[in-house]
């Protein structure tokens, strides 16, 4: 007790001048946190890059790239998706490669022992990217009247890759389940000549008989809280606020998927606008 009486009297002693000094001319005090903080990465086993990778049409897209640090003539494995670069490369606070990417869309056993350059990139218009997010985007001609897609974008991105990761054998391929598939399909439709292999799992293409926006024909009501989720924002800031428990009895209760909708505001959101054609969301 003795003794930490005298260490506080000390503290005290040696505290006081300075802040009297400080007080008497109006001097701040010194912070510790630094303006930027660079962190240590000299015992990770990888190197991060976080890139802006421009477009044909000016329109440049977020993209991660995660390259082995001991990579030497690596292939790229890109996924192209709308949920998140950043987080699904940010899978754990570590710095081992397997560790931060577990979870969806990441196969870090593939990953790591094939020794590849991990690319993930978000779509345009949504988290990191610029331009207008389209949900499943088609490709160019009478329903996309512009110069750009999904097939585009992956052509440009691929062409970047290649000439600025020196550690790259300029080989590269593409992987995604669901919508990350749906971009690994239509990287097919006039691929970059450095694409060699597309794994498109599950990938959103028939969207009448399948199983995402209508099932046979017919509207799934569920799916509202993804359209809600995934277009009513860039970063997902506003979200669908019933669990799945809730949405069972609240779809049961609507007078119809249009009506419901409705309710939640979702005629701001375009895709919505146009499933509201359909007779059974009226």
């Amino acid at each position: 007790m003795v003794k930490t009486l005298l260490m506080l009297l000390c503290v005290t002693a040696l505290s006081t001048p300075a802040l009297a000094q400080n007080a008497a001319t109006g001097a701040a005090i010194a912070p510790d946190m630094p303006e930027t903080f660079t962190v240590n990465t000299d015992r990770f086993d990888f190197i991060r890059r976080d890139v802006m990778i421009p477009m044909r049409d000016g329109v440049k897209l977020h993209t991660v790239i995660l390259i082995p640090k001991a990579a030497q003539n690596a292939p790229i494995l890109l996924t192209s998706t709308p949920y998140n670069a950043t987080r699904m490369t940010s899978k754990a606070d570590s710095g081992t490669l397997r560790s931060i990417l577990q979870g969806y869309d990441n196969m870090p056993d593939v990953i790591v022992d094939g020794g590849y350059i991990r690319v993930v990139q978000d779509v345009r218009g949504k988290y990191g990217s610029e331009g207008d997010y389209v949900m499943n985007r088609p490709l160019r001609g009478p329903l996309n009247p512009t110069k750009v897609d999904h097939s585009t974008d992956t052509w440009d991105t691929i062409e970047w890759l290649v000439h600025n990761i020196p550690q790259s054998n300029g080989k590269v391929g593409i992987l995604g389940v669901s919508y990350d598939g749906y971009t690994a399909l239509t990287a097919l439709f006039n691929p970059h000549p450095a694409l060699k292999v597309s794994v498109p799992m599950n990938p959103m293409v028939d969207g009448w008989m399948g199983d995402d926006w209508f099932h046979n024909g017919a509207f799934r009501e569920e799916m509202l809280s993804y359209i809600y989720n995934q277009d009513a924002t860039r970063k997902k800031s506003v979200i669908w606020w019933s669990n799945q428990y809730d949405n069972y009895d609240l779809f049961l209760n609507s007078v119809s998927a249009g009506q419901l909708g409705k309710e939640r505001g979702m005629e701001q959101i375009g895709f919505f606008r146009q499933i509201l054609a359909h007779p059974a969301c009226s």
